[in-house]
């Protein structure tokens, strides 16, 4: 079933969105993850941006991006919210109604674990994961699309909404300063 004929689905069966929350969730939580380092804030924005993309689906229309590109655009925006703000969100289990939150939040313990633990192995991607957030915003989230989530130039410069020489000046410009703090550590 390609992109289209999901969209389609879902609007007439809102339920049907659990196929595309299915498909995306995992590297939309990822993606938050690695840039803010924390399993209970990642998991409360990626709630926020599934709930965003619930909301609006509607209007959503193949307009050149994919949905893949559209989640990511609203990811992006919640992280920047979020880190201007550092305001708690309300918790996971508070936006959504599950009829077994038990079994829900050892789900998520189990993910949170398996994140964990792999965070843990990779000392190094730590350290410059800390060095990457001395950066400023606009050149954490290319580095982070780029080399963290292995998007493409094209699809980070849809997700962002730039040009894409715009683009590869700031993933230039982000790796050179990142790799002079690396190099100080």
């Amino acid at each position: 079933m390609n992109e289209s004929e999901l969209l389609d689905r879902i609007k007439k069966d809102p339920s049907e969105f659990s196929v595309l929350f299915n498909l995306y969730y995992r590297q939309i939580f990822g993606y938050i993850f690695r840039r803010t380092g924390d399993f209970d804030e990642s998991a409360d924005i990626a709630a926020d941006t599934f709930l965003k993309a619930f909301s609006h689906i509607g209007n959503f229309t193949c307009r050149g991006i994919s949905v893949k590109v559209w989640l990511y655009r609203i990811a992006t925006n919640e992280l920047n919210q979020y880190f201007r703000n550092r305001k708690k969100h309300s918790s996971l289990t508070e936006k959504i109604e599950i009829e077994n939150k038990e079994l829900f939040r050892n789900s998520l313990n189990e993910d949170r674990k398996e994140m964990e633990t792999e965070m843990m192995k990779h000392e190094q991607f730590l350290s410059v994961l800390n060095a990457l957030k001395t950066l400023p915003l606009k050149y954490q989230e290319v580095i982070s699309l780029k080399y963290f989530e292995g998007n493409t130039n094209k699809e980070i410069s849809m997700i962002l909404d730039i040009k894409e020489g715009t683009l590869k000046s700031l993933i230039f410009r982000g790796l050179e300063k990142l790799r002079k703090i690396c190099n100080q550590i």
